[in-house]
């Protein structure tokens, strides 16, 4: 008996046929899901709350390689990196659309695997999926996923409410998901060009960071718990410093973070000094760490103190002041942002490029 794995093409069941086979894998949980997938549009009752909505597309060549992401995770990631988005609105997800465009290079069952992944990641955070749509691609895939989420309207945050003295505060460790990115790219290129196998031991931590991110659903309900309300609040998405800038501009503050407060796992720094990266650059600019960065008020510190998920790395300033870093040895250096850009073209190293400058 072989154990090549079957492969079934699009063309057999057709666009029809595949929205089916995939709709019957999907259960629904959430109360507000009046209607799924099955009709022209989903149904959702917003229960009396404001709804949050955001979406985020992931395209091959540019936010991915399938040549090392298993598409299991990448399915995963989809969902994931939405669902942040609304965690950072202080609101809770519950429903999200998926939209998909597929070359002829993927089976049934690569996209079943595919679909796996998004399914594990609605289990894993209470999330219904309500529909969206399949297309053909002449070259790559794409990944378009629209998030649906609800809060009261008191308990929404956004990114403009940051006051000067405000504290600055992440949670979790920040570079983790860019340095486990450097290892998979640095064993592409080895294995182009020697054929040798991928080593990867040792990196277990950094490559989950970026192959299968999780975000903190955890968060909100935290802060609810210690009393804490924040005044602004972000996803780290496209690197620590872009965030911190995004708050300041929406919020008409500076800032000063402190190098010395950056919360870097060991792994993340161990390997950044491997790859002769300065782990405080790495931090600052790697971006994909799907934290959360938010601003609350100086009398609420000693609630924060000592809580091992949260870190307070700085705080708002006059907006005359400026945003820097504040080095260990007591000096400025303007904060600039390094990290993704969607626009900008990339150099030689790829989308994984990092200026140490």
């Amino acid at each position: 008996m072989s154990d090549v794995p079957s492969r079934t093409e699009l063309s057999v069941l057709g666009e029809f046929g595949l929205i089916d086979r995939l709709a019957a894998r999907v259960e629904l949980t959430q109360k507000s899901t009046i209607k799924g997938i099955g009709d022209d549009a989903a149904v959702i009752d917003p229960e009396g709350l404001h709804q949050v909505v955001t979406s985020d597309m992931l395209v091959e060549g540019v936010h991915f390689d399938l040549s090392y992401m298993p598409l299991k995770h990448l399915g995963y990631k989809a969902i994931v990196v939405n669902l942040s988005d609304v965690y950072a609105m202080n609101a809770t997800p519950r429903q999200v659309l998926v939209s998909m465009a597929l070359s002829n290079r993927f089976s049934v069952e690569a996209v079943e695997e595919l679909y796996e992944g998004m399914l594990l990641a609605c289990r894993n955070y209470g999330v219904d999926l309500v529909g969206g749509d399949t297309c053909s691609s002449a070259s790559g895939s794409i990944l378009s996923v629209t998030a649906i989420g609800s809060a009261p309207k008191e308990q929404l945050v956004f990114r403009d409410g940051g006051q000067e003295h405000d504290l600055l505060v992440v949670t979790g460790d920040l570079g983790g998901a860019y340095m486990g990115l450097q290892v998979l790219e640095r064993e592409k290129a080895v294995f182009q060009e020697t054929g040798a196998q991928p080593d990867l031991a040792g990196h277990d931590y950094i490559l989950e960071r970026q192959l299968k991110p999780e975000c903190r659903k955890d968060i909100p309900e935290l802060l609810r718990k210690l009393d804490v309300r924040p005044t602004s609040m972000i996803d780290i998405s496209d690197g620590l410093a872009s965030e911190v800038i995004h708050l300041c501009k929406q919020s008409g503050t500076g800032a000063l973070i402190y190098d010395d407060k950056l919360p870097i796992d060991p792994a993340t720094y161990q390997c950044a000094r491997d790859f002769d990266l300065d782990p405080t650059t790495v931090a600052l600019s790697g971006g994909e760490d799907y934290e959360l960065l938010f601003t609350v008020r100086l009398e609420d510190h000693d609630k924060i103190k000592g809580n091992p998920s949260l870190s307070v790395i700085g705080h708002l300033t006059d907006a005359r002041e400026g945003m820097h870093l504040v080095d260990k040895q007591g000096g400025l250096h303007p904060l600039t942002a390094q990290g993704w850009d969607a626009f900008l073209k990339r150099g030689a190293d790829g989308p994984g490029s990092l200026s140490t400058a």
